[in-house]
């Protein structure tokens, strides 16, 4: 079990539990485990996020990679999306991010990228883990000319900008947007400083909602956790489509010209059948989460697609693509990665793509989205002991439970059910037609779990 990475870098109350000491540990650690096989001072770029900690924690991970002989670029406000592609483009040797994505303001956490642009696997999180706790991250200490220097490029923000210009221009120049407005909210996060200037420079007509960040708004019943105020605002101003962006910019999901949400398996449909019919589907494959809806499946059988499902986690998601050449996968969370263009989820890019598809399409966005049925989903925590969490399986009872409800679902419903990795808690999730019995199902088993495995 690792002690400070979970599934998404490390992210804890900053100041308390991420405090300025363990993320000078953190830098100087992953400084050298990142870049101990280089034979140069290596240069590692800073993003951040809106959040008020955005500066502290950034000092203390400045301070650890100086202190090892890391030269530092400190990005500033940028989403994560863009420091992932920035990484790579410049050739740096990692990168960090320091956000906690869709959570609200009081946390924060720290994402590395390699040099590819991608998340770090497992292994190099826990060797990372190793070094901060044994003696050896106080010799990694640079001294007289080694010490590393930092350089503020917030500029570097102008290429990103570019990167949606050199691959969006030419082809929404051609297509009619004249009737065309997105409204964006840009949850008060990352996004805030560059939404604006990317929609502009393409000609897309907007409005853009919730970018006024005052370090303690982000995420704040707004962004893709909160979508009432977008749905609202799509219908009151007759708007064609909504876009909604997480707190550091690697997610987004959409609202229809009706209000209806468009999720990360509905975008996932839409973008796939856009790739097939332009031949640019590697092996005619989506890669999605074990969590992804059954609609998302059954789309794919019916439009003769390969679909593929991983472990929860966009890091999972991607491997398999990685893997196996695949070029379209993610989460229903939002989080989509076209690999063709960014190694990682880009909620902007996510939005230009479902636009252009709509676009070419020439329908509206609720007729186009209309290609996958969602089936109703059910998601409830069984309390259990931290000890037995993992021995749901185990139990006959359970077992027979959760066979005779797939019996009677005849593939026309699902029951998934895992344990949390975090907490006392055991995840029952129901997928089927019916709404209230998948409610009542779910909750029967819910509770068999609770009381066997208390």
């Amino acid at each position: 079990m690792r002690k400070y990475f979970g599934t998404d870098g490390i992210r804890r109350i900053a100041n308390t539990e991420l405090t300025p000491e363990l993320v000078y540990k953190v830098a100087k650690a992953g400084a050298y485990v990142l870049s101990k096989h280089t034979d140069h001072a290596p240069t590692i770029f800073i993003g951040r996020d809106t959040r008020i900690s955005g500066t502290l924690i950034e000092s203390a991970m400045i301070a650890g990679f100086l202190s090892y002989g890391a030269n530092v670029k400190i990005l500033g406000v940028m989403p994560t999306p863009a420091v992932a592609y920035l990484t790579k483009r410049f050739k740096a040797d990692a990168s960090v991010v320091i956000s906690a994505s869709h959570n609200t303001y009081e946390f924060n956490g720290v994402k590395y990228f390699s040099n590819k642009g991608m998340k770090i696997p497992d292994e190099l999180e826990e060797e990372i883990e190793e070094v901060m706790d044994s003696g050896k991250i106080n010799e990694l200490t640079a001294v007289n000319d080694k010490i590393g220097v930092s350089e503020i490029r917030t500029d570097l923000l102008d290429e990103y900008v570019y990167f949606f210009r050199k691959n969006f221009e030419e082809e929404l120049e051609e297509l009619n947007k004249e009737n065309f407005v997105v409204a964006i909210d840009t949850a008060n996060g990352a996004t805030s400083v560059v939404a604006d200037k990317v929609f502009t420079v393409l000609g897309i007509k907007h409005h853009i909602l919730n970018d006024n960040p005052d370090g303690i708004n982000i995420n704040d019943n707004c962004g893709s956790t909160h979508l009432e105020m977008l749905k609202e605002y799509v219908i009151k101003n007759k708007c064609s489509l909504g876009i909604a962006y997480d707190g550091d910019g690697d997610r987004c999901l959409a609202i229809d010209e009706k209000g209806n949400e468009i999720d990360g398996d509905k975008i996932l449909a839409v973008l796939s059948n856009y790739f097939k019919k332009k031949g640019k589907l590697n092996k005619d494959t989506v890669v999605a989460t074990v969590m992804s809806n059954l609609g998302l499946n059954k789309y794919a059988k019916q439009n003769d697609l390969n679909f593929v499902q991983t472990k929860v986690g966009d890091r999972y998601v991607l491997e398999e693509m990685l893997k196996n050449g695949y070029n379209l996968g993610g989460e229903q969370s939002g989080h989509v990665i076209c690999l063709d263009y960014n190694p990682t989820g880009d909620g902007i890019l996510t939005s230009l793509m479902l636009i252009r598809a709509i676009l070419e399409e020439g329908k509206p966005a609720s007729e186009v989205a209309s290609i996958m049925k969602a089936y109703p989903q059910v998601l409830i925590n069984a309390k259990v002991s931290s000890e037995k969490k993992y021995d749901f399986d185990k139990n006959e009872e359970i077992k027979s439970e959760i066979e005779k409800l797939e019996k009677e679902f005849n593939g026309n419903g699902r029951v998934l059910i895992r344990a949390s990795g975090t907490e006392p808690l055991v995840r029952v999730m129901i997928e089927g037609e019916d709404i209230e019995y998948i409610k009542q199902r779910a909750k029967q088993i819910a509770d068999l779990i609770a009381e066997k495995c208390k």
